[in-house]
């Protein structure tokens, strides 16, 4: 049975490697559609915890892992010679960004480097971690060739990027769509057998390199509409303009605009990140991406614009910012989620500190954080430490939070999220 049939027919055996974000809730897609799947990583405690029927990741609840591994039907280990009893494997490891902020592939490389030593003719690899146009094509063939395995010959090999939004209520893994891009024409329809066991709208492309470029332009349309929304933000300040209310007024206009909100910056995994590997490809080629790079400059400027005015509505109240007792507010870089990668919370807690405010912070998804050289832990959201502090800092609106009881008691607040926007009170400061 060729390995086409054998994905259709249910009798394939599916492999994940990195059992994050990305990882764990595809492979729980595809064991629930009735693949036998491995997940690989080389974090223990992940491993642990799955083989145990626990999950990590708050949008896979443990309710759904346990029965697939009760059944046999999920596992995870940290040994890449599971590979080499596989029909399929999935790449789905981290892609940050160098200090120097250029592209790190060492976790694409390492995975690739030992999966290839047990790979065989036959199987199907994709990649799903975020890169720049060119990755699969440039950089991972080459390495499977070096081992005797020629794509498109011998196995199949195709790019997938992740559409991941941690903490959506409205999509998942299995309701957002897939692009898919094979080196060939087999590779896609291998692909496109996979993913359309568990996920309901598959999208083939002609290439890698075009699925590549898709997953950098969601990204970077977002990054640049959130700039200007950002850049707004400190322009209706200047102008003592409410921007949330300019926002909400142009949101009625039915056609020709789409609303972004500003925030206190730019976090998560994906979109602070990946437009960089698109400027950095970019220069490569001799192209100067400086709308790009305009965007970044402006998000990366949000952090000191709200040091500034956290500072300006303390002064207004006859309190300087050192020694200011500041509670704040959530800590992970979007609401209802524990993902603190890229937060812009983390670095507004950062500047307060440094400039010496007295910082404790309230996360009921967050247990512990490390921002700047300190360690904190979460405090529980009382009436008591809300009443405490000098000022209540919103930093990311989690549904769990209980905002009544905060303006009840709170000296100020000052929202950077317009959680607060039902509130018609003198104590609530928008930013």
């Amino acid at each position: 049975m060729d390995l086409v049939a054998k994905i259709k027919a249910g009798q394939a055996r599916a492999g994940v490697v990195g059992l994050g974000y990305v990882g764990l809730p595809l492979a729980v897609e595809l064991a629930e559609s009735g693949l036998t799947v491995v997940g690989i990583d080389v974090n223990q405690q992940k491993v642990d915890q799955l083989n145990a029927g626990h999950s990590y990741i708050l949008d896979v609840p443990s309710e759904r892992v346990a029965p697939l591994v009760d059944s046999g039907r999920l596992s995870a280990t940290t040994d890449f010679s599971a590979v080499a009893d596989l029909d399929t494997i999935n790449i789905c490891v981290p892609t940050p960004l160098r200090k120097t902020r250029e592209p790190d592939l060492s976790f694409v490389v390492d995975s690739i480097k030992a999966i290839a030593e047990h790979m065989h003719s036959g199987q199907l690899l994709v990649l799903e971690s975020t890169t720049y146009p060119g990755t699969t094509e440039e950089l991972v063939a080459p390495m499977l060739v070096e081992v005797g395995l020629m794509p498109g010959v011998d196995v199949e090999l195709a790019f997938s990027p992740e559409r991941t939004d941690p903490g959506n209520k409205s999509y998942s893994t299995k309701t957002i769509p897939k692009v898919v891009g094979g080196m060939t024409e087999k590779a896609n329809e291998a692909a496109c057998a996979l993913y359309g066991r568990c996920i309901d709208t598959v999208v083939p492309v002609s290439s890698p390199k075009v699925a590549e470029m898709v997953k950098l332009l969601e990204n970077t349309f977002r990054a640049v509409n959130i700039a200007l929304a950002n850049e707004m933000a400190m322009l209706c300040a200047s102008f003592k303009v409410d921007v949330w209310e300019v926002i909400d007024a142009a949101a009625t206009k039915p056609f020709g605009f789409m609303p972004f909100y500003p925030g206190p910056g730019l976090g998560g995994h994906c979109i602070p990140v990946d437009p960089h590997y698109l400027t950095w490809k970019a220069r490569a080629e001799g192209f100067e991406p400086r709308f790009i790079e305009l965007a970044g400059q402006i998000n990366a400027q949000k952090p000191q614009f709200c040091l500034g005015r956290i500072s300006d509505v303390l002064n207004d109240r006859g309190l300087p910012l050192k020694g200011a007792k500041i509670l704040a507010l959530g800590v992970a870089y979007k609401r209802d989620t524990n993902d603190v990668r890229e937060s812009p919370a983390l670095d507004v807690m950062t500047l307060l500190t440094v400039k010496g405010a007295v910082i404790e912070y309230s996360d009921p998804l967050v247990g512990s954080i490390r921002f700047g050289a300190g360690a904190l832990d979460s405090v529980a959201l009382t009436p008591e430490k809300i009443a405490e502090a000098d000022a209540v800092l919103l930093l990311t609106d989690h549904a769990g939070f209980d905002l009544a009881m905060v303006e009840k008691h709170a000296r100020v607040v000052i929202d950077t999220r317009n959680a607060f926007r039902a509130f018609k009170s003198e104590k609530i400061v928008r930013i």
